[in-house]
Protein backbone atom coordinates (compact mmCIF):
# COMPACT_ATOMS: atom_id res chain seq x y z
CA UNK A 1 0.00 0.00 0.00
CA UNK A 2 1.45 3.84 -1.29
CA UNK A 3 0.71 6.59 0.52
CA UNK A 4 0.35 8.46 -2.51
CA UNK A 5 0.71 7.20 -6.11
CA UNK A 6 1.05 10.32 -8.48
CA UNK A 7 -0.17 9.92 -12.01
CA UNK A 8 2.78 11.74 -14.33
CA UNK A 9 5.80 12.31 -14.32
CA UNK A 10 6.23 15.99 -16.26
CA UNK A 11 7.66 19.42 -14.58
CA UNK A 12 4.41 18.74 -11.95
CA UNK A 13 4.52 15.37 -10.89
CA UNK A 14 8.25 15.01 -10.49
CA UNK A 15 8.14 18.35 -8.30
CA UNK A 16 4.83 16.88 -6.24
CA UNK A 17 7.21 13.13 -5.84
CA UNK A 18 10.24 15.66 -4.82
CA UNK A 19 7.93 17.48 -2.52
CA UNK A 20 6.65 14.24 -1.06
CA UNK A 21 10.04 12.52 -0.69
CA UNK A 22 10.98 15.00 1.97
CA UNK A 23 8.74 13.03 3.65
CA UNK A 24 8.34 9.35 5.44
CA UNK A 25 6.08 8.35 3.10
CA UNK A 26 5.73 5.22 0.19
CA UNK A 27 5.34 7.11 -3.10
CA UNK A 28 5.05 5.72 -6.58
CA UNK A 29 5.00 8.23 -10.16
CA UNK A 30 3.48 6.32 -12.82
CA UNK A 31 3.62 7.63 -16.61
CA UNK A 32 3.04 6.65 -19.74
CA UNK A 33 5.42 7.61 -21.66
CA UNK A 34 9.16 5.39 -21.55
CA UNK A 35 10.72 8.67 -19.77
CA UNK A 36 9.96 11.59 -17.77
CA UNK A 37 9.38 15.37 -19.25
CA UNK A 38 8.05 13.59 -22.38
CA UNK A 39 5.00 15.92 -22.65
CA UNK A 40 4.80 19.80 -22.68
CA UNK A 41 7.85 19.82 -19.79
CA UNK A 42 10.17 18.86 -23.30
CA UNK A 43 8.62 21.38 -25.46
CA UNK A 44 8.09 24.82 -24.35
CA UNK A 45 9.85 28.52 -23.99
CA UNK A 46 12.25 26.89 -21.02
CA UNK A 47 11.46 30.58 -18.82
CA UNK A 48 10.68 31.24 -15.48
CA UNK A 49 8.17 34.08 -15.75
CA UNK A 50 8.03 37.26 -12.78
CA UNK A 51 4.94 36.78 -12.19
CA UNK A 52 3.02 39.57 -13.61
CA UNK A 53 0.87 38.53 -16.38
CA UNK A 54 -1.64 36.27 -14.39
CA UNK A 55 -4.45 38.00 -12.95
CA UNK A 56 -3.87 38.95 -9.36
CA UNK A 57 -5.73 36.75 -7.08
CA UNK A 58 -5.72 33.29 -9.06
CA UNK A 59 -3.65 30.22 -7.97
CA UNK A 60 -1.14 31.31 -11.01
CA UNK A 61 -0.56 34.71 -9.70
CA UNK A 62 0.29 33.31 -5.98
CA UNK A 63 1.85 30.07 -8.03
CA UNK A 64 4.11 31.91 -10.34
CA UNK A 65 5.90 34.17 -8.04
CA UNK A 66 6.41 31.55 -5.27
CA UNK A 67 7.47 28.71 -7.84
CA UNK A 68 10.12 31.47 -9.10
CA UNK A 69 11.28 32.04 -5.72
CA UNK A 70 12.10 28.31 -4.99
CA UNK A 71 13.57 27.62 -8.46
CA UNK A 72 16.36 29.96 -7.70
CA UNK A 73 17.31 27.78 -4.84
CA UNK A 74 16.34 24.54 -6.80
CA UNK A 75 18.23 25.01 -9.09
CA UNK A 76 20.86 25.82 -7.41
CA UNK A 77 21.05 22.45 -5.19
CA UNK A 78 19.88 20.21 -7.85
CA UNK A 79 22.71 21.24 -10.23
CA UNK A 80 20.55 22.69 -13.28
CA UNK A 81 21.28 25.15 -15.88
CA UNK A 82 20.10 28.50 -14.54
CA UNK A 83 20.22 32.51 -15.59
CA UNK A 84 18.16 35.30 -13.68
CA UNK A 85 18.52 37.23 -16.56
CA UNK A 86 14.86 39.05 -16.73
CA UNK A 87 12.68 40.02 -19.95
CA UNK A 88 10.61 42.38 -21.53
CA UNK A 89 7.33 43.01 -22.61
CA UNK A 90 7.41 45.42 -25.62
CA UNK A 91 4.54 47.54 -26.97
CA UNK A 92 4.41 49.13 -30.25
CA UNK A 93 1.66 51.44 -29.87
CA UNK A 94 0.32 54.11 -27.36
CA UNK A 95 -2.46 51.40 -26.97
CA UNK A 96 0.02 48.70 -26.16
CA UNK A 97 1.72 51.05 -23.73
CA UNK A 98 -1.59 51.23 -21.79
CA UNK A 99 -0.94 47.38 -21.74
CA UNK A 100 2.27 47.65 -20.46
CA UNK A 101 1.37 49.75 -17.70
CA UNK A 102 -1.49 47.62 -16.66
CA UNK A 103 0.63 44.60 -16.60
CA UNK A 104 3.04 46.48 -14.10
CA UNK A 105 0.14 47.39 -11.90
CA UNK A 106 -0.85 44.01 -11.93
CA UNK A 107 2.78 42.60 -11.13
CA UNK A 108 3.10 44.85 -8.06
CA UNK A 109 -0.50 43.57 -6.94
CA UNK A 110 0.80 40.27 -7.29
CA UNK A 111 4.03 40.79 -5.57
CA UNK A 112 6.76 40.62 -8.28
CA UNK A 113 10.14 42.56 -7.58
CA UNK A 114 12.24 45.19 -9.42
CA UNK A 115 9.48 45.80 -12.13
CA UNK A 116 9.99 49.16 -14.07
CA UNK A 117 8.30 50.73 -17.33
CA UNK A 118 11.17 52.12 -19.55
CA UNK A 119 10.26 54.11 -23.07
CA UNK A 120 11.47 52.60 -26.60
CA UNK A 121 14.93 54.25 -26.21
CA UNK A 122 15.46 53.05 -22.60
CA UNK A 123 14.64 49.54 -23.68
CA UNK A 124 16.81 49.80 -27.11
CA UNK A 125 19.75 51.16 -25.10
CA UNK A 126 19.90 47.71 -22.73
CA UNK A 127 18.68 45.62 -25.85
CA UNK A 128 20.28 47.51 -29.47
CA UNK A 129 18.73 44.94 -31.91
CA UNK A 130 15.30 45.22 -30.60
CA UNK A 131 12.75 47.06 -33.40
CA UNK A 132 12.48 51.02 -33.63
CA UNK A 133 9.13 50.74 -33.31
CA UNK A 134 9.17 49.91 -29.76
CA UNK A 135 8.05 52.70 -27.77
CA UNK A 136 7.98 51.43 -24.32
CA UNK A 137 8.73 47.71 -22.62
CA UNK A 138 7.55 46.75 -19.22
CA UNK A 139 11.07 45.08 -17.78
CA UNK A 140 10.84 42.83 -15.11
CA UNK A 141 14.69 41.71 -13.87
CA UNK A 142 13.25 38.83 -11.93
CA UNK A 143 12.47 36.41 -14.86
CA UNK A 144 15.16 33.58 -15.72
CA UNK A 145 15.67 30.71 -18.36
CA UNK A 146 16.46 27.59 -17.26
CA UNK A 147 17.04 23.87 -19.43
CA UNK A 148 13.07 22.81 -18.66
CA UNK A 149 13.51 19.11 -18.95
CA UNK A 150 17.10 19.12 -16.85
CA UNK A 151 15.03 20.59 -13.78
CA UNK A 152 12.22 18.23 -14.45
CA UNK A 153 14.75 15.39 -14.36
CA UNK A 154 16.42 16.41 -11.47
CA UNK A 155 13.12 16.94 -9.51
CA UNK A 156 12.43 13.17 -10.37
CA UNK A 157 15.77 11.94 -10.17
CA UNK A 158 16.49 13.53 -6.51
CA UNK A 159 12.76 11.94 -5.55
CA UNK A 160 14.05 8.68 -6.42
CA UNK A 161 17.17 8.61 -4.99
CA UNK A 162 15.00 9.09 -1.63
CA UNK A 163 13.00 6.46 -2.49
CA UNK A 164 10.14 6.91 -4.84
CA UNK A 165 9.60 4.33 -7.28
CA UNK A 166 8.90 5.40 -10.92
CA UNK A 167 7.14 3.22 -13.20
CA UNK A 168 7.60 4.01 -16.77
CA UNK A 169 5.40 2.74 -19.76
CA UNK A 170 2.57 2.67 -16.97
CA UNK A 171 -0.66 4.14 -18.38
CA UNK A 172 -3.72 4.46 -16.35
CA UNK A 173 -6.61 2.82 -17.33
CA UNK A 174 -8.70 2.74 -14.04
CA UNK A 175 -9.62 4.21 -10.93
CA UNK A 176 -11.35 2.18 -8.35
CA UNK A 177 -12.39 3.84 -4.64
CA UNK A 178 -11.98 1.33 -2.06
CA UNK A 179 -12.27 1.44 1.46
CA UNK A 180 -8.35 1.94 2.25
CA UNK A 181 -8.12 4.77 -0.25
CA UNK A 182 -7.90 3.89 -4.29
CA UNK A 183 -7.05 0.76 -6.80
CA UNK A 184 -5.24 2.02 -9.34
CA UNK A 185 -4.55 -0.14 -12.95
CA UNK A 186 -1.65 0.97 -14.69
CA UNK A 187 0.16 -1.05 -17.31
CA UNK A 188 -1.65 -4.67 -16.07
CA UNK A 189 -0.98 -3.55 -12.67
CA UNK A 190 -3.27 -2.68 -9.52
CA UNK A 191 -1.50 0.05 -7.13
CA UNK A 192 -3.12 0.38 -4.08
CA UNK A 193 -2.61 3.68 -2.31
CA UNK A 194 -4.41 6.45 0.48
CA UNK A 195 -4.33 9.00 -1.87
CA UNK A 196 -3.74 9.87 -5.26
CA UNK A 197 -2.36 13.15 -7.23
CA UNK A 198 -3.22 13.50 -11.11
CA UNK A 199 -0.78 15.57 -13.15
CA UNK A 200 -1.80 14.05 -16.50
CA UNK A 201 -1.03 17.47 -18.53
CA UNK A 202 -3.28 16.86 -21.91
CA UNK A 203 -5.34 13.77 -20.35
CA UNK A 204 -6.29 15.09 -17.17
CA UNK A 205 -9.77 15.48 -17.98
CA UNK A 206 -9.86 11.95 -18.76
CA UNK A 207 -7.93 10.83 -15.42
CA UNK A 208 -10.38 13.15 -13.85
CA UNK A 209 -13.09 11.14 -15.94
CA UNK A 210 -11.87 7.68 -14.28
CA UNK A 211 -12.36 8.58 -11.01
CA UNK A 212 -15.79 11.12 -10.65
CA UNK A 213 -17.52 13.32 -13.54
CA UNK A 214 -15.21 16.24 -14.88
CA UNK A 215 -16.59 19.56 -14.41
CA UNK A 216 -13.94 21.31 -17.24
CA UNK A 217 -12.58 20.24 -20.20
CA UNK A 218 -8.74 20.57 -21.66
CA UNK A 219 -8.22 22.33 -24.41
CA UNK A 220 -4.56 20.92 -26.17
CA UNK A 221 -2.86 24.18 -27.18
CA UNK A 222 -0.21 23.54 -30.00
CA UNK A 223 3.32 25.85 -30.03
CA UNK A 224 5.72 26.01 -32.77
CA UNK A 225 9.17 26.80 -32.07
CA UNK A 226 12.23 27.67 -33.96
CA UNK A 227 15.97 26.68 -32.34
CA UNK A 228 18.50 28.82 -33.80
CA UNK A 229 22.59 27.91 -33.32
CA UNK A 230 24.84 29.46 -31.11
CA UNK A 231 25.64 32.29 -33.95
CA UNK A 232 22.21 33.77 -33.04
CA UNK A 233 22.46 33.16 -29.40
CA UNK A 234 23.98 36.83 -28.57
CA UNK A 235 20.89 38.46 -30.74
CA UNK A 236 19.24 39.47 -27.34
CA UNK A 237 20.63 39.21 -24.05
CA UNK A 238 16.76 38.70 -22.04
CA UNK A 239 13.43 37.51 -22.60
CA UNK A 240 11.57 39.68 -25.10
CA UNK A 241 7.53 39.24 -25.32
CA UNK A 242 4.94 40.62 -26.88
CA UNK A 243 1.71 42.26 -24.84
CA UNK A 244 -0.09 38.89 -24.43
CA UNK A 245 -3.87 38.38 -25.73
CA UNK A 246 -6.71 35.90 -24.92
CA UNK A 247 -4.20 33.14 -26.87
CA UNK A 248 -1.70 33.23 -24.76
CA UNK A 249 1.82 35.55 -24.00
CA UNK A 250 2.88 35.80 -28.10
CA UNK A 251 6.01 34.77 -30.08
CA UNK A 252 8.48 35.77 -27.87
CA UNK A 253 12.76 35.70 -28.68
CA UNK A 254 15.17 34.47 -25.69
CA UNK A 255 18.89 33.27 -25.69
CA UNK A 256 18.74 29.77 -24.06
CA UNK A 257 21.04 28.64 -21.42
CA UNK A 258 23.24 26.50 -23.95
CA UNK A 259 23.98 29.74 -25.76
CA UNK A 260 21.14 29.33 -28.34
CA UNK A 261 17.91 31.03 -29.34
CA UNK A 262 14.85 30.27 -29.04
CA UNK A 263 11.84 31.91 -30.84
CA UNK A 264 8.17 31.22 -30.80
CA UNK A 265 5.25 29.64 -30.13
CA UNK A 266 2.25 29.93 -31.84
CA UNK A 267 -0.79 28.98 -30.24
CA UNK A 268 -3.52 26.35 -32.25
CA UNK A 269 -5.79 23.89 -30.52
CA UNK A 270 -5.32 20.29 -31.68
CA UNK A 271 -6.41 17.35 -31.05
CA UNK A 272 -4.67 15.41 -28.35
CA UNK A 273 -1.02 15.38 -28.39
CA UNK A 274 -0.60 16.85 -32.20
CA UNK A 275 3.44 17.81 -32.26
CA UNK A 276 3.52 18.31 -35.63
CA UNK A 277 5.32 21.37 -37.56
CA UNK A 278 3.49 23.51 -39.87
CA UNK A 279 4.38 26.10 -42.58
CA UNK A 280 1.54 28.11 -41.60
CA UNK A 281 2.97 28.01 -38.01
CA UNK A 282 6.13 28.73 -38.44
CA UNK A 283 5.72 31.00 -41.10
CA UNK A 284 3.30 33.01 -38.39
CA UNK A 285 6.52 32.79 -35.73
CA UNK A 286 8.40 33.99 -38.28
CA UNK A 287 7.09 37.02 -39.16
CA UNK A 288 6.02 37.78 -35.65
CA UNK A 289 9.30 37.67 -34.10
CA UNK A 290 10.47 39.95 -36.72
CA UNK A 291 8.22 42.62 -35.50
CA UNK A 292 10.56 42.62 -31.95
CA UNK A 293 13.79 41.45 -33.01
CA UNK A 294 13.80 42.62 -37.19
CA UNK A 295 17.49 40.66 -37.39
CA UNK A 296 17.09 37.53 -36.43
CA UNK A 297 18.88 35.29 -39.42
CA UNK A 298 16.29 32.30 -40.14
CA UNK A 299 19.04 30.99 -41.61
CA UNK A 300 20.81 30.02 -38.53
CA UNK A 301 17.37 27.90 -37.38
CA UNK A 302 18.98 23.94 -36.45
CA UNK A 303 15.68 22.53 -35.26
CA UNK A 304 12.30 22.79 -35.33
CA UNK A 305 9.80 21.36 -32.73
CA UNK A 306 6.44 21.93 -31.20
CA UNK A 307 4.92 20.74 -27.28
CA UNK A 308 1.02 20.89 -26.73
CA UNK A 309 -0.26 22.84 -23.43
CA UNK A 310 -2.90 21.91 -21.70
CA UNK A 311 -5.17 24.45 -21.47
CA UNK A 312 -8.36 23.96 -19.41
CA UNK A 313 -11.33 26.65 -19.92
CA UNK A 314 -11.26 27.83 -16.12
CA UNK A 315 -8.72 30.19 -17.18
CA UNK A 316 -6.95 29.44 -13.94
CA UNK A 317 -4.74 26.56 -12.38
CA UNK A 318 -7.29 23.52 -11.02
CA UNK A 319 -5.55 22.39 -8.01
CA UNK A 320 -7.26 20.27 -4.99
CA UNK A 321 -9.53 18.06 -4.15
CA UNK A 322 -11.55 15.94 -6.47
CA UNK A 323 -15.51 16.51 -5.57
CA UNK A 324 -17.03 12.91 -5.14
CA UNK A 325 -13.41 11.11 -5.04
CA UNK A 326 -12.36 11.42 -1.17
CA UNK A 327 -8.45 10.75 -1.78
CA UNK A 328 -8.20 11.92 -5.14
CA UNK A 329 -5.95 15.25 -5.66
CA UNK A 330 -5.22 16.81 -9.03
CA UNK A 331 -3.09 19.56 -10.71
CA UNK A 332 -4.32 20.06 -14.30
CA UNK A 333 -4.52 22.79 -16.68
CA UNK A 334 -1.14 23.56 -15.70
CA UNK A 335 -0.16 25.77 -18.96
CA UNK A 336 1.59 28.64 -18.58
CA UNK A 337 3.57 29.51 -16.16
CA UNK A 338 3.10 25.85 -15.36
CA UNK A 339 7.40 25.26 -15.65
CA UNK A 340 7.45 28.80 -13.13
CA UNK A 341 5.02 27.48 -10.62
CA UNK A 342 5.72 23.68 -10.55
CA UNK A 343 8.13 23.78 -7.07
CA UNK A 344 4.52 25.93 -5.28
CA UNK A 345 2.26 23.61 -7.44
CA UNK A 346 3.93 20.54 -5.58
CA UNK A 347 4.17 22.78 -2.25
CA UNK A 348 0.63 23.30 -2.49
CA UNK A 349 -0.58 20.03 -3.05
CA UNK A 350 1.69 18.80 -0.02
CA UNK A 351 -0.12 21.06 2.40
CA UNK A 352 -3.84 20.29 1.17
CA UNK A 353 -2.65 16.45 1.48
CA UNK A 354 -1.99 17.32 5.17
CA UNK A 355 -4.67 18.95 5.68
CA UNK A 356 -6.61 16.00 4.78
CA UNK A 357 -4.76 13.66 7.18
CA UNK A 358 -1.71 12.32 5.64
CA UNK A 359 0.81 13.14 8.21
CA UNK A 360 3.99 14.68 7.06
CA UNK A 361 7.19 13.25 9.17
CA UNK A 362 10.39 15.07 7.99
CA UNK A 363 13.15 12.82 7.09
CA UNK A 364 16.21 12.22 8.82
CA UNK A 365 18.42 11.87 5.73
CA UNK A 366 17.35 13.81 2.56
CA UNK A 367 19.59 13.92 0.07
CA UNK A 368 18.66 17.19 -1.35
CA UNK A 369 21.78 18.04 -3.72
CA UNK A 370 22.76 17.00 -7.35
CA UNK A 371 25.87 16.84 -9.46
CA UNK A 372 26.85 16.67 -12.74
CA UNK A 373 29.60 16.46 -14.80
CA UNK A 374 29.30 19.24 -17.75
CA UNK A 375 33.38 18.64 -19.63
CA UNK A 376 32.46 21.70 -21.60
CA UNK A 377 32.17 23.85 -18.53
CA UNK A 378 35.03 22.92 -17.01
CA UNK A 379 38.39 24.82 -16.45
CA UNK A 380 41.62 22.94 -18.62
CA UNK A 381 42.97 22.56 -14.95
CA UNK A 382 39.41 20.45 -14.23
CA UNK A 383 39.36 18.87 -16.91
CA UNK A 384 42.93 17.48 -16.87
CA UNK A 385 42.17 16.41 -13.25
CA UNK A 386 38.88 14.42 -14.38
CA UNK A 387 40.43 12.78 -17.17
CA UNK A 388 43.74 11.49 -15.39
CA UNK A 389 40.75 10.23 -12.56
CA UNK A 390 39.15 8.50 -15.48
CA UNK A 391 39.83 8.63 -19.14
CA UNK A 392 36.39 8.17 -20.42
CA UNK A 393 36.03 11.74 -19.90
CA UNK A 394 38.96 12.44 -21.97
CA UNK A 395 36.66 10.75 -25.11
CA UNK A 396 34.72 13.37 -26.76
CA UNK A 397 31.72 11.89 -28.48
CA UNK A 398 29.14 15.09 -29.30
CA UNK A 399 31.55 17.15 -30.99
CA UNK A 400 28.80 20.27 -31.29
CA UNK A 401 28.60 20.00 -27.51
CA UNK A 402 31.64 18.57 -26.81
CA UNK A 403 29.70 16.34 -24.82
CA UNK A 404 32.30 13.32 -23.71
CA UNK A 405 31.98 9.09 -23.20
CA UNK A 406 31.98 9.46 -19.45
CA UNK A 407 28.89 12.11 -19.29
CA UNK A 408 27.18 9.78 -21.76
CA UNK A 409 27.32 6.65 -19.15
CA UNK A 410 26.96 9.18 -15.93
CA UNK A 411 23.24 9.40 -17.62
CA UNK A 412 23.20 5.42 -18.64
CA UNK A 413 23.58 5.14 -15.38
CA UNK A 414 21.45 7.87 -13.74
CA UNK A 415 18.75 7.17 -10.97
CA UNK A 416 15.92 6.92 -13.46
CA UNK A 417 18.10 5.69 -16.77
CA UNK A 418 17.34 6.39 -20.30
CA UNK A 419 15.71 3.87 -22.76
CA UNK A 420 16.17 5.85 -25.97
CA UNK A 421 18.94 8.26 -27.34
CA UNK A 422 17.13 11.41 -26.68
CA UNK A 423 16.55 10.34 -23.47
CA UNK A 424 20.57 10.25 -23.04
CA UNK A 425 20.49 13.84 -25.23
CA UNK A 426 18.17 15.10 -22.27
CA UNK A 427 20.31 13.72 -19.74
CA UNK A 428 24.25 14.70 -21.02
CA UNK A 429 23.17 16.99 -24.26
CA UNK A 430 24.40 14.77 -26.74
CA UNK A 431 22.84 15.31 -30.21
CA UNK A 432 21.76 19.17 -28.79
CA UNK A 433 23.89 20.71 -31.24
CA UNK A 434 24.51 22.32 -35.40
CA UNK A 435 24.36 18.60 -36.58
CA UNK A 436 21.41 17.69 -34.32
CA UNK A 437 23.37 14.32 -33.37
CA UNK A 438 24.18 13.31 -36.55
CA UNK A 439 28.10 12.68 -35.63
CA UNK A 440 27.66 11.27 -32.72
CA UNK A 441 24.18 9.25 -32.71
CA UNK A 442 25.25 6.12 -33.75
CA UNK A 443 28.09 6.17 -30.73
CA UNK A 444 25.45 7.24 -28.36
CA UNK A 445 23.12 3.51 -29.92
CA UNK A 446 26.66 1.50 -29.47
CA UNK A 447 27.02 2.87 -25.17
CA UNK A 448 23.54 2.50 -24.99
CA UNK A 449 23.75 -1.25 -26.58
CA UNK A 450 26.70 -1.69 -24.08
CA UNK A 451 25.35 -0.41 -20.87
CA UNK A 452 22.12 -2.08 -21.30
CA UNK A 453 23.01 -5.47 -22.83
CA UNK A 454 20.39 -4.50 -26.07
CA UNK A 455 20.81 -4.73 -29.79
CA UNK A 456 20.54 -1.74 -32.10
CA UNK A 457 17.22 -2.75 -33.56
CA UNK A 458 16.38 -2.54 -30.10
CA UNK A 459 17.28 1.49 -29.95
CA UNK A 460 14.82 3.78 -30.24
CA UNK A 461 15.04 7.26 -30.98
CA UNK A 462 12.42 8.73 -28.35
CA UNK A 463 9.41 7.66 -27.37
CA UNK A 464 8.01 3.61 -27.69
CA UNK A 465 8.04 2.66 -31.51
CA UNK A 466 10.30 5.53 -32.62
CA UNK A 467 12.90 2.32 -33.98
CA UNK A 468 16.16 3.77 -34.98
CA UNK A 469 16.58 0.68 -37.33
CA UNK A 470 14.05 -1.04 -39.88
CA UNK A 471 13.89 -3.58 -42.30
CA UNK A 472 11.57 -4.56 -45.14
CA UNK A 473 8.82 -7.68 -44.51
CA UNK A 474 6.30 -8.67 -46.63
CA UNK A 475 3.98 -7.13 -44.57
CA UNK A 476 5.75 -3.49 -44.58
CA UNK A 477 8.94 -2.13 -42.27
CA UNK A 478 9.80 -3.77 -39.09
CA UNK A 479 12.05 -3.40 -36.36
CA UNK A 480 15.00 -5.35 -36.22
Amino acid sequence: MYDVVIIGSGITGSAAAYELSKYQLKVAVLEKENDVAQGATKANSAILHAGYDPVPGSLMARLNVRGVELARQLCRDLDVPYEPIGSFVLAFSQEQKAMVEQLYRRGVENGVPGLQVLTGDEARAMEPNLSPQVVAALYAPSAAICMPWEYCLALAETAAVNGVEFYLEHPVTALERVDEGWKVTAGGQVFASRYVISAAGVEAAQVHALAAPCPYAIHPTRGEYYLMDKSEGGRVSRVIFQCPSEKGKGVLVAPTVDGNLIVGPNAQVVDGEDTRNTAAGLGYVRERAAESVPSIDFRQSIRNFAGVRAVADTGDFVIGPVEGAPGFFEAAGICSPGLSAAPAVAEYLAQLLSRDGLELREKERFQNTRKRVRFNRLSAEEKAALVAANPAYGRVICRCETVTEGEILDAIHSPIPPRSVDGVKRRAGAGLGRCQGGFCGPRVVELLCREQGKRPGDMLQDRAGSWMLARETKGGAAHV
